[in-house]
Parts: structure tokens; sequence; C-alpha cells
């Protein structure tokens, strides 16, 4: 009982001695009965140990059993409180855990979950770009394109079948004539087109730059030359890991991935030079609406030696 009072007195934190707090809740929230009795027998032996003991209690005495008895009701009570709470924040603490799990599980759960939102949005677009592509090859010829040796430049090695070309750096002896590009690495297709729809393929693999289009058969090839529209050159570019429409001035293209087959399509009536990335069936670039006249060929350029090849795909 003292040990109690003086605990009170001190006031209830669990902290001072965590395992004599909890041997007192015990003690008094389990057994409150007990500590009624012993304490009321307590001040009985106490009462009857005076002289006359065996006499009726007086008024004073039964005042102070019941206050005593206030009191230790009081402290009964403030202790069950007291282990209520106690419970009650180690529920909340628990629970706030719980939500807390529960709140990272989620947001891990919406990353996935956009995650997965992205890929399906990418295989969507790769369908509506395939979709179009075919709808596209629908509509145009394939072209069955052979690179003509008489236009490639010196440095320019072209495989038998005229479908591959390389570049070296020593430039070889080959005669001069005025189809032969002499300042740009240059080589063109045998065949002209001067109307219709037609589209070929192109292998640049791995290739590090190059260019890839169509040209007019009378463009420049001595001396000083730049592609572009006026000069009549439709092409793109990949040089030093980007892309470039060779506009004017040039347009910088954002691919969503790397070509590795390059489609070519031109609707000569319509003034229209389209390129695809033939791998996810994404487009590249449509130059605006041209009026053609003469005779278009297609074009290809490596820059150097350290540039890779170019394959033209077998028709299909």
């Amino acid at each position: 009982m003292l040990l109690g009072l003086q605990y009170f007195r001190g006031g209830f934190r669990e902290e001072r001695c965590p395992v004599y707090t909890k041997k007192l809740i015990f003690s008094v929230g389990i057994k409150p009965a007990a500590l009624i009795i012993g304490t009321l027998t307590m001040f009985y032996q106490g009462i009857s140990q005076k002289p006359g003991g065996n006499e009726k209690l007086s008024q004073k005495d039964i005042i102070l059993i019941v206050l005593v008895i206030i009191l230790i009701v009081t402290i009964i009570v403030f202790f069950c409180c007291c282990i209520r709470r106690y419970r009650e924040r180690g529920s909340h603490q628990r629970q706030i855990e719980v939500l807390w799990n529960r709140l990272g599980e989620l947001e891990n759960e919406n990353e996935v979950l956009r995650n997965r939102l992205g890929e399906l949005q990418n295989e969507l677009d790769k369908r509506k770009a395939r979709f179009k592509q075919d709808w596209r090859k629908e509509e145009f010829k394939t072209a069955h394109v052979t690179l003509d040796a008489a236009t490639a430049h010196p440095t320019l090695l072209l495989s038998e079948e005229g479908r591959r070309v390389s570049c070296q750096e020593r430039h070889q002896n080959l005669p001069s004539s005025p189809q032969r590009f002499d300042s740009i690495p240059c080589v063109l297709g045998d065949q002209r087109f001067s109307s219709g729809r037609y589209f070929w393929k192109v292998e640049v693999g791995n290739a590090r730059s190059w260019d890839l289009g169509v040209c007019r058969d009378n463009v420049t090839r001595k001396g000083r030359v730049t592609m572009s529209p006026q000069n009549g050159f439709w092409a793109i570019r990949f040089y030093e890991g980007e892309h470039w429409a060779l506009t004017s001035p040039e347009t910088h293209l954002t691919l969503r991935e790397k070509p590795f087959i390059v489609g070519v399509f031109l609707d000569y009536e319509a003034g229209d030079v389209s390129f695809y990335n033939m791998t996810d069936g994404s487009h590249i670039f449509t130059f605006p609406q041209n009026t053609f006249y003469g005779a278009l060929r297609p074009l290809f350029r490596l820059w150097s030696s350290e540039s890779g090849s170019l394959t033209i795909c077998p028709s299909e």
C-alpha cells in the first residue's frame, strides 16, 4: 500500500521502471479486492490493538476507513485508466504501422501499374504505327532497288549483287564520269521513278553514320554539294548518335527507338517522301509536300570508313 501511494505521489511514468510498473499495474488492476481487504485488515488490526480496542469503532475511525477506501478506489480507477490508455496507445501504434505498411504496398502497386500502363501504351502505339505502315504498304509497290556502280564515289565498295555498300579510306582507281559523285561518298540506285507509289527497305543495322532518301537524277555530283530539298535531295541522316531530316535548316528528330531497318516511301504524284522505322513500325519523318519534276532515284551515303555498311533488303 505504501509503495503504491509513493509511486502515485511521484506520478505514473512507465519510463522510470517499466518492469516495476507492469507488476504494479497487474497487482493493482487485476486484484483490487485483495488490496482493499488487506488494507482494511491492517487498519482493523491497528485499531483493535489500541487500549479499549474491543470497543466499537469511533466515528473518527470510520471516517478514516472510508477515506482510505475512497483513496484506494481512486488509485485503482486511475491505474485502470492508465492500463486502458497504454493498451489503446499500443493498439493505435500497431494500426499506424499497419497503415504505413499498407501505404507502402499501395505505392509499390501504383508504380507497377504505371509501368504496366506505359508498356501497354507503347505496345498500342507500336500496333497503330504498324497498322499504318501495313496500310501504306498495301498502297505502295515494292521497288526492286539495286546500286548503280557508275554513280558510286571512289571510296565506296559495292557488293557483287549490288545490294550492299561500305566505305574505305583509299580511293579506288575508277573511270571519271559525269554520273559519279566525287565530293561526297554517295551512290544512287539504278531505278528511276517519274510516277507511282513505291517503297524499299534498307538495313542500317549498327552503321554509325549514313544518309538515306531520294534525289533528282540531275543533282550536282561534283564540287561542293548541300543536301536539301532546294537542291533536289530528300533524305534523313544519322550522325554521331543523332537523327536529322535534311530540310533547310536541318530538323532534329527524336525517335522512340533506333531503327534497324528504314523504309523509304515515295508517292510521286502527291509529292510525298516519308520514312518509317520498319523495326517497330513507327513513323520517322515526312517531308513537306513537294511538286516533283524529272526522275527521282534512291540515294545512299556513308560518311567514312568507320561508318559501317548499308544493305538493301530483298523485295518481298
